[in-house]
């Protein structure tokens, strides 16, 4: 059991933060526009560019690192919740995506 909630990508809430916690890599083929990139290792770094009053909507390519993100914010008294099936799930969806690289956006 878990100590933190999931979400799948068809039932987002509004109002939330999207936090994409992949690589450079990752986020520069294809993301999702708006989102928050803080890469899961910088995260304990770079923290305060995070509000604690935001629900953390929390993204990676497929929900492991998002789930180790998500667990550590909660623990540290941030309001969040991992996004099922990451970024394969969204681009499933059909959400948009905008790439950094100048090729069309896609989910490495």
């Amino acid at each position: 059991m878990s100590d933190f909630e999931t979400v799948r990508v068809e039932a987002l809430p509004a109002g939330g933060t999207l936090l994409d916690v992949r690589e450079d890599y990752e986020w520069e083929a294809g993301h999702a526009a708006g989102a928050v990139h803080i890469p899961l290792e910088q995260l304990p770094a770079r923290l305060d560019e995070l509000d604690p009053d935001d629900d953390l909507l929390v993204i990676c390519r497929t929900g492991g690192r998002s789930a180790r993100a998500t667990q550590w914010l909660v623990a540290n008294g941030y309001s969040a919740f991992n996004v099922a099936g990451g970024m394969d799930a969204w681009l499933t969806a059909g959400r948009p995506l905008v790439a950094e690289n100048g090729q069309p956006p896609t989910v490495l």
